[in-house]
């Protein structure tokens, strides 16, 4: 264990820079809290450090230039540092303009990684960060939401014929790629990493679950024992966020659109009703469906004074905020995350986080453990992409089920977990038809 630590340390403390041209972050002084932070993940990231080894001494990537638009956390910046061990040619820029850890984006410059991210960055900022990304003339893409991508088959098409293909990080992104690939203006492979079973069953479910109800405690200081917490969608971060939730004593009612997750959730002993009627009884609020208007003018109309609305979907528009301001008479702000809209009739509701993603804008996003399987897979994709160039496709990809599968027995080594084999005579039974009853 000591070898191991000091092993650790030697990896956070080489390669250091002063500064780095192509970069914009808040503060450059922040950059010692970035790194001791980013070491702290790392002590719970053991996959991606075994693929940071393996990268530093094979270069599978050297000299490929990437672009990656990704949540600035610590995780991430592990990510970052196996690419650059593994000899990428990485800029970094945001996913979401509240989730960026200043501290962390200037530890990834004193790495000599350049990173352009503000956590609370304009629109406008926060796409002149992604274009600065794009001027790298990158040849692998990594995005999280797909604004990235977009703006590349978008405005930035001139660069297309350097790049060989991308990873996407998360499920709203993946849903844009299939859109623009159905549409046939797909210029590129690109592997949906949040369809790995070592992505959704963890990040999404366990990750989400825990990091959503960690930002609104952190944002609100609520008590969830007895609270009617209305969670809007129940895919794996539905389940997530519901099974969270009800942990904690609260009483939790789940909205659906689609018949099968909806009878899922009653199975598992959740409320179920339409949002029409929830909004009349619900304390907590929280969408993560990946659509628009989920919450809408009609809900606001009838929820009872004091309710407090939250997001974890990727984008904000779950919550319609416009309507939302069209009704209030007023606003404020009343903590660091939490606005207050006062109503023409007297009540209060409380938007967290501007309506943008509370596990980052509040907290710090999903423990690194269950990050180290996510980071895993996009590492291995983007080897997998490099290798393979010119033989793919311009379509969405699953990930390789080796890559899936690698990903899972790694992890359960650095656990301590052993799982058993099947016997030849067990191989051959299932690869059979002829036997019986």
């Amino acid at each position: 264990m000591y070898h191991l630590i000091q092993r650790i340390n030697f990896w956070f403390t080489e390669n250091r820079v002063t500064t780095l041209p192509n970069s914009e972050i808040k503060d450059p002084a922040l950059a010692e809290v970035g790194r001791q932070r980013i070491e702290w993940a790392a002590r719970e990231m053991p996959v991606v450090r075994l693929i940071r080894q393996r990268f530093k001494e094979e270069k599978p990537l050297k000299g490929v230039r990437i672009a990656a638009c990704l949540h600035i956390t610590t995780e991430t910046a592990n990510l970052a540092l196996a690419l650059k061990d593994g000899g990428a040619e990485l800029v970094l820029c945001a996913s979401n303009p509240l989730s960026t850890q200043d501290d962390v984006a200037a530890a990834l410059v004193d790495y000599g990684i350049p990173t352009n991210a503000i956590k609370g960055e304009d629109e406008t900022t926060y796409y002149r960060h992604i274009n600065t990304a794009l001027d790298s003339e990158p040849q692998l893409t990594v995005d999280d939401g797909a604004d990235l991508v977009t703006t590349l088959h978008t405005k930035r098409s001139d660069l297309m014929a350097n790049v060989i293909g991308g990873t996407e990080e998360t499920t709203t992104g993946v849903v844009r790629l299939r859109s623009l690939a159905k549409s046939g203006r797909l210029k590129y492979p690109i592997i949906a990493v949040n369809d790995a079973q070592t992505k959704y069953l963890f990040d999404n479910r366990y990750g989400t679950g825990q990091s959503t109800i960690d930002g609104i405690t952190r944002a609100t200081n609520i008590l969830w024992a007895g609270k009617k917490v209305v969670v809007c969608g129940y895919g794996w971060c539905g389940h997530g966020i519901a099974l969270r939730a009800r942990g904690l004593g609260a009483q939790v009612i789940v909205v659906e659109v689609a018949p099968v997750r909806a009878l899922e959730a009653v199975m598992d002993g959740y409320q179920v009703m339409p949002l029409a009627e929830a909004a009349k009884v619900g304390d907590v609020f929280i969408t993560t469906t990946g659509d628009k208007n989920v919450i809408d003018e009609a809900h606001f109309q009838v929820m009872k004074d004091g309710a407090i609305l939250a997001n974890s979907g990727h984008f904000n528009v779950e919550i319609n905020i416009p309507a939302l301001e069209g009704l209030a008479r007023s606003k404020r702000r009343l903590r660091s995350f939490i606005d207050e809209y006062t109503l023409a009739d007297g009540r209060h509701l409380y938007l967290l986080g501007e309506g943008r993603l509370i596990n980052l804008a509040a907290a710090e996003g999903h423990p690194a453990s269950v990050m180290d399987m996510s980071f895993a897979n996009q590492a291995l994709c983007l080897e997998y992409m490099a290798q393979n160039r010119g033989r793919l496709e311009p379509k969405v990809y699953p990930v390789p089920q080796e890559i899936d599968q690698e990903v899972a027995r790694l992890k359960l080594k650095a656990m301590g977990v052993e799982i058993d084999r099947l016997t030849p005579e067990q191989e051959e039974y299932l690869a059979s038809w002829e036997e019986g009853t």
